[in-house]
């Protein structure tokens, strides 16, 4: 069993954004985690929130505790504060479910 998200964001600085990936990262694979999809997207023909998306990822865990124990990690805290927050206007969570990987 493996948990999987379904991410939309809409980047506003995607640099910025970039540099939070790379300071999350090292700390997603001490969870067991990772990305199996990452897409920019160019155009959004249906959606169900107001929310604007022009990234859509898939992110992964061994379980649904490390994906709690990830976003409650302290160091992921503070990459979040420093980079993420500055560099996404918008997050939706278009989907949460455990796979039989």
């Amino acid at each position: 069993m493996a948990y999987e998200m379904l991410v939309g964001l809409k980047i506003k600085e995607p640099a910025q954004y970039q540099a939070y990936r790379e300071a999350m990262y090292p700390i997603l694979l001490k969870y067991g985690g990772g990305f199996k999809y990452d897409f920019w997207i160019k155009e959004t023909l249906k959606s169900v929130t107001s929310a604007p998306i022009d990234r859509v990822f898939t992110i992964y865990f061994k379980d649904k505790s490390s994906m709690e124990q990830f976003f409650s990690n302290q160091d992921y805290l503070r990459a979040k504060k420093k980079y993420f927050e500055s560099s996404v206007e918008a997050t939706t969570i278009l989907s949460a479910y455990e796979t039989h990987e």
